[in-house]
């Protein structure tokens, strides 16, 4: 095996992220943009790792500790505030990306804030949106990052071989966060929303990543919601996760079932998808 022969002729052995950068010149694994995808390796060693299929040298650094999430001023509840109540009170919207340069630590701070599920860093190519009123006022946050591996409904409805996922899984996108914040309470903005990024996002991703998507996808932790804005939105459901983690290969980990909703953003996706 080429890892086993990468990890076996260096003395000293590579370092992880020298071995990572390895396998993706071997493999020619690269990024839309040409870059190495060296994180995707780098997880991918790992998990071989723990799964027993190689050993890695241990690593030369310790992972940096997740900072906490600075409070902002900015991010508490407006005080004697009449809210807008309809969407033509707040049009037209404005979608400012997010970086960590402009508006990130904000974007962060809201989610961290307000999301049931907190801040955690988005996982590979992403886009964040925060979505402002006319005037400026924040509405609401979104957050867009890598599609799940393997999600059984999903690959079914798309048809596509193993092989051709493997390719074009970069053309799927994951709608990771979605958070209205709690004060502003307009009727239909969360469908709006949605059907208002379907349009843009497209464009937003081929500029920075140098690769169109042509379908989004969701999941919708179960009870907790029912999806009525993904349904209203014009968004297709396609069941139920199992309940498992993306690393829980051993059914040993119970996590909430989550509904599956997939938004095409051109009429050819599944033939894209399927090349």
């Amino acid at each position: 095996m080429r890892i086993r022969t990468l990890l076996a002729q260096r003395d000293p052995p590579l370092s992880r992220a020298a071995l990572a950068r390895a396998v993706c010149e071997h493999l020619d694994w690269r990024k839309p943009d040409g870059g190495l995808k060296a994180m995707s390796a780098r997880v991918a060693l790992l998990r071989m790792h723990r799964d027993g299929v190689i050993t890695l040298p241990p690593p030369r650094s310790r992972p940096r500790r997740r900072q906490p999430i600075a409070h902002l001023p900015a991010t508490d509840p407006p005080a004697l505030f009449a809210p807008p109540a309809t969407l033509d009170a707040v049009r037209p919207l404005r979608f400012d990306p997010v970086t960590a340069a402009a508006g990130g630590a904000l974007w962060n701070a809201f989610v961290d804030r307000y999301h049931y599920l907190g801040h955690h860093p988005l996982p590979g190519a992403q886009m964040r949106y925060l979505v402002r009123a006319a005037d400026g006022l924040p509405l609401a946050a979104l957050g867009f990052g890598a599609a799940a591996w393997k999600t059984a409904p999903r690959d079914r409805c798309i048809g596509w071989t193993p092989d051709a996922r493997q390719r074009n899984l970069p053309r799927v996108v994951n709608h990771a966060r979605f958070l209205i914040l709690p004060w502003i309470r307009i009727p239909h903005l969360a469908s709006h929303l949605l059907g208002r990024i379907a349009r843009r996002l497209p464009d937003d991703w081929e500029q920075r990543y140098a690769l169109r998507p042509v379908l989004l996808e969701t999941f919708c932790e179960s009870p907790r919601f029912a999806g009525t804005a993904y349904r209203a939105a014009n968004w297709s459901f396609l069941g139920y996760t199992q309940g498992r983690g993306k690393l829980d290969r051993h059914h040993r980990h119970e996590l909430p079932r989550k509904s599956i909703w997939i938004q095409p953003l051109q009429n050819d996706w599944k033939d894209v998808l399927c090349r």
